[in-house]
């Protein structure tokens, strides 16, 4: 029902895109965002009515009179009756306050256990009707150190236009992504377009370059059993989820969300 509602809304489309490479496992089907993926974010929260206050850096929860005390990096400390936690789970587990002496022990050792594997993002930015030939939108590389994927964003998600400049993303390799975690990003992004060069000689110059470390990718190990969600006190609720309790897929991101719907309900 998720991925009907998102394909009538034309949040999602199926993925047509020729893409090189990839594994297709039998009776799955896959899909694209022709306006990124946080079009599918922003509709959801459309959708709820919230009122949402990005950039928020929060660093400690501590209980106050029967009620969450959230303090962030700018600003004073707000107050909640209800904290849900979808942040990577080594981030949960960094929060100051309270939460430390909340989680017990058998609760942070499963949360420890998660682990994900990190990658770094390079993005190159091009002039309105700037040619990139290539037969493919994307192509997954298998005999490369540092890349594995590249995409034809704008041909990927199906909205090649005269008007809008191609993009091109390359997603390196978990190993390559681990071994240069805390290197400077300006040596990463050279290291990243040496490689490009090499696999595909033909790409113009882009007008613009950004790249991105991704220190939590994709979760490699899951809180065990995948439950979708883990309550860490009861009363004020205080509940963490997200991908690092299923699977860091849309299926995943969807299930734990049910799995914490059900659990908030009670407190509403």
């Amino acid at each position: 029902s998720f991925y009907e509602e998102l394909v009538t809304q034309g949040v999602l489309e199926p993925l047509t895109a020729p893409v090189e490479g990839m594994v297709v496992r039998e009776g799955s089907r896959n899909f694209v965002a022709p306006q990124g993926i946080s079009s599918v974010v922003k509709f959801y929260l459309e959708q709820s009515g919230a009122e949402v206050s990005y950039e928020q850096h929060v660093t400690h929860i501590s209980l106050r009179d029967g009620r969450w005390e959230v303090s962030r990096k700018a600003g004073p400390p707000e107050h909640f009756d209800v904290v849900i936690l979808t942040m990577p789970v080594p981030q949960i587990l960094q929060l100051q306050g309270d939460i430390g002496n909340i989680i017990n022990e058998s609760q942070k050792q499963q949360l420890e256990s998660v682990s994900y594997s990190s990658r770094y993002a390079l993005g190159l930015f091009y002039e309105a009707g700037t040619g990139i030939g290539v037969p493919w939108a994307a192509q997954y590389i298998t005999d490369n150190p540092c890349i594995r994927f590249i995409s034809i964003d704008n041909k990927k998600r199906n909205i090649e236009s005269p008007e809008i400049g191609p993009s091109v993303v390359v997603h390196t390799t978990v190993t390559f992504g681990s071994e240069h975690l805390d290197s400077d990003p300006a040596e990463v992004q050279q290291i990243i377009l040496s490689h490009l060069q090499r696999i595909v000689p033909s790409l113009p110059k882009p007008s613009s370059i950004k790249c991105q470390r991704w220190r939590y990718s994709q979760v490699t190990r899951a809180v065990p059993n995948c439950p979708g969600q883990m309550i860490l006190h009861t009363q004020p609720l205080l509940i963490c989820g997200g991908d690092g309790f299923t699977r860091s897929n849309f299926d995943g991101c969807i299930e734990s969300a049910m799995s914490l719907a059900e659990a908030v309900k009670p407190h509403l």
